[in-house]
């Protein structure tokens, strides 16, 4: 039996927002653990207000889990651990984490990885770990990296998430290119469908997926990418929407998995919970005629 949570980031002071819409889940966004005002109570207080919600995640901050230089890596490795407590205080079942760059030697790079993610497991109770994808093969987090991280902590505290834009960039190599548009025209169900299966493969009890529409330029030799409002970027909606509702269908609610799947949309605040609603609905949308056969 499938189970199926969405919703999008929200501070304590958002949170009436996304429970007057219906949203089955709540982020606490990275910025909520930098602010020096919010301290632990503000997370207790978090997780009183969103006890209306199926699901509670949170973003970590933006701190490597890799670093050549020891006082970065050890300050980063402090401040993970504290965000993550923080994020157990409010209930949360997932926190989300960005790797952060690589290492000249990538098997170096992956234990130095792994060896932040167990601090942070060693100094939490029951929270999982949900390593997010990158955009670009320059920085840590393919597929493969996730499950070599994954493999050497040997957790079934430590899941992987997609952030679904960011495996087309990287998967197409549009973080080279800058090729945007050519890119999402040549993107067919059968890449979304592949992607899934390997995120499903590693983790088949959750399937974690993030979702915002970008676009982007290439300066200088380097692509800028850059969050845009649903319906004005890439890759296309239509497209992904269909191939995510089949795959919930026939690969796990037609196989009787009992997979908890969350989708959380990360794009602009400034229009993050129409977007939101947009993106659940579409999936939805997608989701009916195939369970009505």
């Amino acid at each position: 039996m499938a189970l199926f949570d969405w919703g999008t980031y929200n501070g304590k002071w958002k949170l009436h927002i996304a429970e007057l819409l219906g949203m089955r889940l709540t982020e606490i966004p990275p910025y909520d653990f930098t602010r020096r005002r919010y301290v632990e109570e503000y997370f207790r207080e978090y997780g009183e207000l969103a006890k209306v919600f199926n699901t509670i995640t949170a973003h970590s901050p933006y701190y490597s889990t890799v670093s050549e230089d020891e006082e970065t890596l050890e300050r980063a490795r402090k401040g993970l651990i504290a965000a993550a407590k923080k994020a157990e205080m409010a209930g949360a079942e997932v926190f989300n984490l960005h790797l952060g760059g690589k290492l000249d030697d990538i098997d170096k790079t992956v234990e130095m990885s792994a060896e932040t993610i167990k601090m942070i497991l060693d100094n939490t109770e029951k929270i999982r770990i949900s390593l997010e994808t990158t955009y670009s093969r320059y920085l840590l987090g393919s597929i493969d990296e996730i499950k070599a991280i994954m493999e050497t902590l040997n957790s079934n505290r430590v899941i992987i998430s997609l952030q679904l834009e960011n495996d087309w960039m990287r998967e197409k190599n549009v973080y080279r290119t800058g090729l945007f548009h050519k890119a999402s025209e040549e993107t067919d169900e059968v890449f979304w469908i592949n992607l899934l299966k390997k995120a499903l493969d590693l983790c088949p009890d959750y399937l974690s997926l993030r979702f915002s529409q970008i676009t982007g330029v290439k300066l200088r030799g380097i692509v800028v990418k850059k969050r845009v409002p649903l319906g004005m970027g890439y890759p296309k909606l239509e497209t992904l929407t269909s191939a995510l509702a089949k795959f919930i269908v026939r690969e796990i609610y037609d196989e009787d998995l009992p997979t908890k799947i969350h989708l959380i949309y990360t794009g602009i605040p400034d229009t993050k919970y129409r977007d939101s609603v947009q993106l659940y609905s579409s999936v939805a949308r997608e989701l009916v005629p195939l369970i009505e056969r």
